[in-house]
């Protein structure tokens, strides 16, 4: 059964409405996951222990630190729970899920033993919440998601992964790099998209990380990396990636694009080093002399974090439809700037009802700012943001 077939569950009987099936699967999911999710670290390790008790040869795949890849299963559920009704959203994540796997050797015989993992992990913490119902309706779910990645990755004819090297690494101050990467072979991404890179400071660890630049004629990447605590990855590239590391990057990733012939006016609202996406894209605008309105809204708790604004400030000086607004959560006596959290700056401005709303920094930020502009009445369908964005 295919994914679509999953999420088009055909005729309706007895004129119930059409999609009557698919709402009552998204409602059982929900309500057990409401019942789990304060379990959500237990959940996690019982899932990759009962994995790796199932397929032995999984554990290969994955590194031996495994907490940050637990935090994504979560975050992949989550995000995955709150599509699942809406396929047009849901399957092409999927879609580039499955593709973005290969660089793991995921193959299709994983997938069984994936989905007998992770219902026996949400039947155990869901505890009387857990019927038949609800069983059915996860397993309903878990075949939308395997049947979506299995298919995209079977028909990509890419590589599962490229190869390149730094040519570029400049600390920007003690916890920000800019990292260059020539690849053997062009990147396929759309300014705005993310990707996945192992290096050989960390081996097996892969992280996500977002091109600064729009695809250029050379292939070559620019990345902005910033050290957070505990990113074993992130503090390696900042603190010891040197010119001449080889790395491997895996498909792109992400929907944080501009069609600018078709997209409204753009918000932009980004912290830190969530600016590398807006960067992208404005990169790829300015190549254009008309465009849709963009606005961004660049924040940071001092000036130090806003480490590109002089960048972004003359490329607006050249390009007309390109507004930059420095937003500082610290620093109150600074000029020329917001002052308060994104979340407070943005919507001091109202609902920009009829902009497209695109978000990047940490979860924390993602999730004040959507939760904010919400409130001021912002459209839930006009807000884009990605799934993985952290170290």
């Amino acid at each position: 059964m295919t994914a679509n077939a999953v999420l088009s569950p055909g005729p309706p009987p007895n004129n119930e409405p059409s999609n009557s099936g698919v709402s009552k699967m998204v409602r059982l999911i929900r309500e057990s996951f409401a019942v789990v999710e304060p379990h959500t670290d237990e959940v996690s390790r019982f899932f990759y222990g009962m994995l790796f008790s199932l397929s032995p040869a999984t554990r290969d795949l994955f590194a031996v630190n495994m907490e940050v890849q637990r935090s994504r299963l979560l975050r992949a559920l989550v995000h995955v729970i709150q599509m699942v009704d809406k396929p047009d959203e849901l399957l092409p994540f999927l879609h580039q899920l499955g593709r973005d796997h290969r660089k793991f050797g995921v193959v299709s015989a994983h997938y069984e033993a994936v989905g007998t993992a992770l219902l026996a992990a949400i039947k155990k913490y869901a505890g009387d919440a857990w019927t038949d119902s609800v069983e059915r309706a996860w397993a309903e779910a878990y075949t939308v998601m395997a049947s979506a990645m299995t298919e995209a990755a079977a028909t990509d004819d890419g590589p599962a992964w490229y190869t390149g090297q730094i040519v570029h690494h400049e600390r920007l101050s003690w916890d920000v790099a800019v990292i260059r990467i020539q690849p053997d072979h062009p990147v396929p991404y759309l300014p705005g998209q993310y990707v996945s890179v192992e290096v050989p400071q960390r081996p097996r660890l892969w992280r996500y990380l977002t091109p600064a630049n729009a695809p250029t004629a050379d292939g070559i990447m620019e990345f902005h990396v910033r050290s957070v605590e505990g990113g074993w990855v992130s503090r390696a590239l900042v603190g010891h990636a040197r010119p001449g590391d080889q790395w491997r990057i895996g498909s792109p990733m992400g929907r944080l694009t501009v069609d600018r012939e078709n997209t409204p006016d753009v918000l932009m609202v980004a912290g830190g080093t969530g600016v590398t996406p807006m960067r992208a894209i404005i990169d790829d605008l300015a190549q254009y002399g008309e465009n849709p309105r963009v606005q961004l809204f660049y924040g940071g708790r001092t000036r130090e974090d806003l480490y590109d604004l002089e960048n972004l400030q003359r490329i607006a000086m050249h390009n007309p439809w390109l507004t930059i607004t420095p937003v500082l959560e610290n620093e109150p006596g600074l000029s020329g700037v917001e002052h308060g959290t994104l979340a407070e700056a943005v919507t001091r401005y109202g609902a920009w009802k009829g902009w497209d709303v695109l978000v990047s920094g940490s979860p924390g930020m993602i999730r004040a700012t959507v939760s904010s502009m919400l409130v001021a009445g912002t459209s839930l369908d006009r807000i884009h943001y990605d799934p993985f964005t952290l170290d």
